[in-house]
């Protein structure tokens, strides 16, 4: 099952455009998405056909099957059963809902009622019904698309729905890698490794205002901050760098780590062994006085990694505990974005990993919450700001203004960093 798309092209059904996009490219990009979903399910279908879609309970994982379900419920809640479709961000979430197609989706496939851990017990719908519905949802969705006005408030939850499934696809990506499931997806070649940038002080325009297209609520609203001048690597940590760290005993010297990361780090040696990061089977400084040698498990084949390929599956607690031994810092999410738009022509190289910085997740001093509450504000203050985006991400998600968002101790995404001086 899939869905013929005619022009325009593909690259311009994934640009950074999207979030201006019209009804009639939205209406393909939907398409495109759909298809992307259900092109990433037949892996797991095919690797997992034995054990029915069985996973292990694992926290960064869902049921794949669960997982499906929930993308198109999202889609149904906020496009099909959303009376208030129209107002955008201005809808009332408690407002009544029309009735689902799948009389028992609410208790499936709502993330904010299902507690993590129920989804492996539901007694889901089968893989075929589960198609079915996403079939279903989406000419529902189409269709009401294509009684829309082209306004910003209009499609608000057309362009919601979009994204949304652009992320649950990078999360079937990332989930296939804990997992070990065979990708076909390959690694960007890294660029010529450049000497870190020099930004000089000035003051920088930090997130996004409403009414120029679609805006997540945490990049809202645009405010002006002061910014001291820095020094900023142009490209993430390599795995060159990394290695000297390890080799440095790194994991064995607790001065390097915050309390709290020395206790991550000590459970997970406790249950995994682990003295490098995720994934990673050998590391060590080449005998050869070359670059290093790092053995990494990607989509289960064990590869060697080029030393100045970005080093990857690192949680927070290993970023901070990586600048503490090198003398640098990670940068703030301000001079994140301030050096992507400012120093690109220098040589700022993003999109390869996820990078972590400095600064924990709040909303910005006016936030306001989007109908969709628990996109943002739950995790106010637990979770650290990742900036940029990953090979795995889609292109019309990516932006220098994006603000993404996970725990320190998470190291499953396809995550890494970059440093700034002292």
């Amino acid at each position: 099952m899939s869905y013929e798309l005619p022009v325009p092209s593909f690259s311009t059904l994934d640009g950074a455009d999207l979030r201006q996009a019209g009804r009639d490219l939205l209406s393909l990009a939907l398409m495109d998405a759909r298809n992307h979903t259900l092109h990433l399910i037949s892996h797991y279908e095919e690797a997992l056909a034995a054990d029915h879609l069985a996973v292990p309970l694992l926290p960064e994982l869902n049921p794949p099957l669960w997982e499906l379900g929930h993308i198109g419920w999202f889609q149904e809640r906020w496009i099909g059963r959303n009376l208030q479709r129209h107002q955008g961000p201005r809808c009332d979430p408690q407002a009544t809902q029309l009735a689902s197609l799948m009389p028992y989706a609410d208790l499936w496939w709502d993330s904010s009622r299902v507690p993590h851990d129920s989804r492996w017990t539901l007694s889901l719908p089968s893989l075929a019904d589960t198609k079915a519905y996403l079939l279903a949802t989406l000419e529902s969705t189409l269709d009401l698309l294509a009684k829309t006005p082209d306004e910003d408030d209009a499609l608000y939850f057309y362009r919601l729905a979009l994204f949304h499934e652009d992320m649950h696809g990078e999360a079937f990506i990332y989930m296939a890698q804990t997992l070990g499931l065979p990708l076909a997806l390959t690694l960007p070649a890294p660029g010529v490794s450049r000497e870190p940038l020099w930004v000089p002080a000035t003051r920088w325009r930090l997130g996004l205002d409403a009414g120029n297209g679609f805006t997540f609520d945490n990049e809202r609203s645009a405010h002006e901050v002061a910014v001291p001048e820095f020094e900023i690597d142009a490209q993430p940590v390599s795995w060159m760098q990394y290695v000297e760290f390890v080799a440095d005993g790194g994991y064995d010297r607790p001065e390097f780590w915050q309390p709290a990361g020395w206790d991550w780090l000590q459970d997970k040696a406790l249950r995994e062994g682990r003295r490098a990061p995720r994934h990673v089977e050998q590391i060590g400084v080449a005998r050869d006085g070359g670059q290093g040698a790092v053995l990494q498990t990607l989509f289960g084949q064990t590869q060697r990694r080029a030393g100045d390929q970005p080093a990857m599956h690192l949680s927070w607690w290993e970023a901070d505990a990586w600048c503490r031994w090198a003398g640098r810092r990670l940068p703030t999410e301000v001079e994140w974005e301030l050096a992507a738009h400012s120093a690109a022509r220098l040589g700022f190289r993003w999109g390869m990993v996820w990078e972590w910085t400095a600064s924990s997740f709040f909303g910005y001093s006016d936030f306001a919450a989007d109908p969709y509450r628990d996109y943002s504000e739950p995790w106010f203050g637990t979770h650290k700001v990742l900036r940029g985006a990953s090979f795995a991400t889609r292109a019309r998600l990516k932006s220098p203004k994006y603000r993404n968002f996970y725990l320190p101790g998470r190291d499953d995404i396809f995550c890494g960093f970059r440093s700034c001086a002292l």
